[in-house]
């Protein structure tokens, strides 16, 4: 008899005394602001969990809910602060549970992590002292006595209605900063009251909390969230200013004591600084399962479950981390938003199936920080479960498509039509598919980036597309196939701007760098990067010559480098780039180039700025669209009846993620 594939994986787990719950696997979909929902759990937030549920994760935990009036933080947030929330809780909790998932819900109070208050407007933040926030220049207010108390009894009433609408669980978000973190955390604790000074009296707020809960939930199941190190630098800008060596292991050891906590949930990071914030969706270059020997090291302290998350995108890496016995479920939640069948495939053993997240955080977290619904660039079907109900269904009229252009969005028009019976036929004039993936995949600390050409591979080679590389589309070759349909997915071409060049000059384009290696700039020892976008180009390209020992100015046509990126991969690459010692000058627009110097011109006062003492200059303007074969077809192909559709970067130069998107959309159209 074959082995069951990861048997510690796919093991059931009680959790809780009493009436408790068994989770049937150790995947869990951890709590995250989704922004699908505003106040009450809806019918996009319902199926977004459900698609995570039908595909066998194993414990759903629904994103934080305010427990208090002052816990707004920004727009698009549960509140639990009354009973109208009970019936959104009633439908997330039938949608998964006819999949036999747990689901549980997050407690939330941010303290000063606030970011917006209504109508966008500066909110009144409160903690335990008036000490501010770095990352959002929050000053708060002292909480009073009465306060305390008025927001504990909060807790247990939220704690109440999560319950009564039918959830297996609550748990209470003590990590990354927030409020109950500010009250254990020295740095930001300046109290003389009861609830500031030694231990014990930190530790007062969050024990009062959990003993309400407790009371309003009787033996429901509890967790607790705690970030086991702030991993912001040790900076002054107090934030979970606690990891195992300074009174982590403490604070887990006091409150097994008091045993009411059913698991832990353990994670890193703190929203009170920008380099800890990062932690909170760690991105590419982060190694995957980061956390687990930290979750480890715990494990002597406490004698309840452990669940740890930290960039656990496969199931090998949640199974060893299972089987060293680092804890007990693992957090595998962009792992889920990018492949909900993930759990069922691993379970069936077709791993080579699973759409791996590459942690781009482009279209999760990144839309998140945006005020809009989460979804995955690889799988933008998910947040959109109710734009997408029948992806998946055969079409009714099978027909014949040709899609040219094997990057992302040919890539996913080609396997999304096929999957609905269509019969497709991919051209790729290169001899690789992938595009412009496979430039970006040559950048420092975005090498992940090209795991999004594995995964479309496999899904068209699943969905059984005839695929032609080295081949490119003509108007002959779409008369010979006679197609009902043709998708253009062409792409763009590096664009150039006119610049005044003297002679001597050395001035390379962004592509030809990483298609030919640094080598094509030159040999000199100071290059000048001249970033139009603002994206991954400009950044990785800076670090790439750095690291090669090349003095490197990054001259930004923004406000600053990686303007266009999510925050929290800006800013992990942006802390690569000061290590490496590279200067960053921003609000430029170039215009020219000597042999020795770069021109350009401030874009906000007008004045002529000259970076001088520069062997190179490397061009990264981004791209034009390439319309060539749409305007081939349009002239050769005048009495075509089909529907000519153009996606990506051949519309309109943007990014992998409206590619993919556009890809899903055509082939949905068909």
């Amino acid at each position: 008899m074959t082995a069951a594939p990861f048997p510690h994986l796919f093991s059931p787990l009680r959790l809780g005394g009493g009436a408790g719950v068994t989770v049937k696997n150790r995947i869990v979909s951890t709590g995250h602001h989704t922004h699908l929902a505003a106040g009450e759990v809806n019918r996009r937030l319902a199926a977004y969990h459900e698609a995570r549920a039908a595909g066998g994760a194993g414990l759903i935990i629904a994103e934080v809910a305010a427990v208090h009036d002052s816990a707004v933080f920004s727009g698009e947030l549960l509140r639990a602060t009354d009973a109208a929330c009970v019936a959104g809780y009633q439908r997330l909790s039938r949608a998964c549970r006819r999949h036999g998932a747990r689901v549980f819900g997050q407690l939330f109070h941010p303290g000063r992590e606030v970011m917006a208050g209504a109508d966008g407007l500066a909110a009144v933040a409160v903690a335990p002292s008036a000490v501010p926030s770095e990352r959002f220049h929050t000053m708060p207010r002292r909480l009073s006595v009465a306060l305390i108390a008025d927001i504990t009894a909060g807790y247990a009433r939220a704690a109440g209605y999560l319950r009564a609408g039918g959830l297996d669980g609550v748990e209470i978000v003590a990590s990354h900063g927030y409020l109950p973190a500010q009250f254990l955390d020295p740095a930001v604790n300046h109290r003389a009251d009861d609830y500031g000074g030694n231990l014990e009296n930190r530790l007062r707020f969050l024990r009062g909390i959990l003993r309400a809960v407790r009371d309003a939930v009787g033996d429901t199941v509890i967790g607790l969230r705690l970030s086991v190190d702030a991993l912001d630098g040790d900076g002054d800008g107090g934030g979970d200013g606690i990891n195992p060596g300074r009174g982590m292991r403490d604070i887990l050891a006091a409150l097994a004591g008091d045993g009411i906590v059913d698991y832990y949930n353990i994670t890193a990071g703190t929203s009170a600084t920008l380099g800890g914030a990062v932690h909170i969706s760690p991105p590419m270059g982060v190694a995957c399962g980061y956390l687990a020997e930290a979750a480890g090291h715990l494990r002597q302290v406490v004698d309840k479950p452990l669940l740890v998350a930290g960039r656990i995108n496969q199931p090998h890496t949640a199974e060893q981390i299972l089987a060293a016995g680092q804890a007990d479920l693992c957090g595998m939640t962009r792992a889920l938003l990018c492949d909900p069948q993930l759990p069922a495939r691993a379970a069936a053993g077709a791993v080579d199936d699973i759409r791996a997240c590459i942690a781009c955080n482009q279209s999760c977290i990144g839309r998140a920080h945006r005020g809009l619904g989460v979804s995955c660039i690889q799988y933008p079907e998910a947040g959109r479960e109710l734009e997408f109900p029948a992806v998946h269904t055969v079409a009714a009229a099978p027909k014949t498509v040709l899609v040219a252009g094997g990057g992302p969005g040919g890539m996913k028009a080609a396997s999304a039509a096929a999957e609905r019976g269509h019969r497709v036929l991919l051209f790729e004039r290169a001899a690789q598919l992938g595009g412009q993936v496979l430039l970006a995949q040559r950048l420092p600390g975005r090498e992940e980036f090209g795991g999004l050409v594995t995964n479309f591979t496999r899904e068209l080679q699943r969905a059984g597309v005839t695929l032609r590389t080295a081949t490119e589309v003509t108007p002959a070759v779409v008369a010979e196939a006679q197609p009902h349909a043709v998708i253009l997915a062409t792409g763009g071409r590096p664009y150039w701007p006119a610049l005044e060049l003297a002679e001597g000059a050395t001035v390379v384009g962004a592509w030809e760098v990483l298609q030919r290696g640094i080598e094509i700039a030159g040999g000199g020892a100071s290059v000048a990067v001249a970033d139009w976008r603002g994206d991954w180009t400009g950044i990785g390209l800076a670090e790439m010559f750095a690291a090669a020992g090349r003095r490197v100015r990054l001259c930004v046509n923004a406000a600053m480098p990686g303007e266009a990126l999510p925050q929290y991969t800006r800013n992990h690459h942006l802390a690569r780039l000061h290590q490496l010692g590279v200067e960053v000058l921003t609000h430029l627009r170039l215009f020219g180039a000597d042999e020795d110097t770069a021109f350009f011109q401030h874009t906000l006062s007008g004045a002529p700025v000259a970076v001088e003492g520069v062997d190179s200059v490397v061009v990264a303007h981004g791209c034009a669209p390439n319309t060539e074969l749409e305007g081939e077809l349009e002239e050769a192909l005048a009495d075509f009846a089909g529907a000519v559709t153009a996606v990506g970067d051949c519309l309109a130069p943007r990014s992998a993620e409206e590619a993919v998107l556009e890809g899903l959309r055509a082939a949905v159209a068909l």
